[in-house]
C-alpha cells in the first residue's frame, strides 16, 4: 500500500498556542527530543506539527479523535545533518502495522509565516 499526507500550518497559529498555553501545549504535542531540537523556534515547531498531521493522514486517522492517535505517538527526529525521519509508537505504530506501512519518507519546509510537511508511506 502507498499512502500520502500533506499539511500546511501557519506559524502564527503555533506562536499563539505557545503564548496562550505555554509548556502545557508544547509537552502535549511534542516529544522531549523534538522540543530539544527546535529550541522554542516556532517555524521549526510548526513544521513538526504539520508533519504529525501529514503522518496521521497516511494512517487514515485523526489526532486525538475517536480511534485516532496521540500527538506524541508521532515523532519527527532529525539525524546529525538535520534530515528528518518519522518514529511511531503506541496506537500510531499499531495502525501503521495494520496498514502494512513500514517506511515513511518525509519532507519539511518553513518560512516565517508557513510550515509544510509532505509524507509518503509504504
Amino acid at each position: 500500500m502507498l499512502a500520502t499526507g500533506v499539511d500546511l500550518v501557519q506559524v502564527n497559529r503555533i506562536e499563539g498556542a505557545m503564548a496562550r498555553y505555554g509548556e502545557r501545549f508544547l509537552t502535549r504535542v511534542f516529544s522531549d527530543s523534538e522540543l530539544a531540537y527546535c529550541r522554542g523556534r516556532a517555524p521549526e515547531l510548526a513544521a513538526r506539527f504539520a508533519a504529525k498531521e501529514a503522518v496521521s493522514k497516511t494512517l487514515g486517522v485523526g489526532i486525538q479523535h475517536h480511534d485516532g492517535v496521540d500527538w506524541r505517538e508521532i515523532q519527527v527526529v532529525s539525524d546529525e545533518w538535520g534530515k528528518p525521519s518519522v518514529y511511531l509508537v503506541g496506537k500510531a505504530a499499531r495502525r501503521a502495522g495494520e496498514l502494512g506501512l513500514r517506511t515513511f519518507a518525509i519532507s519539511l519546509s518553513h518560512t516565517r509565516e508557513y510550515a509544510i510537511a509532505m509524507v509518503v508511506a509504504e
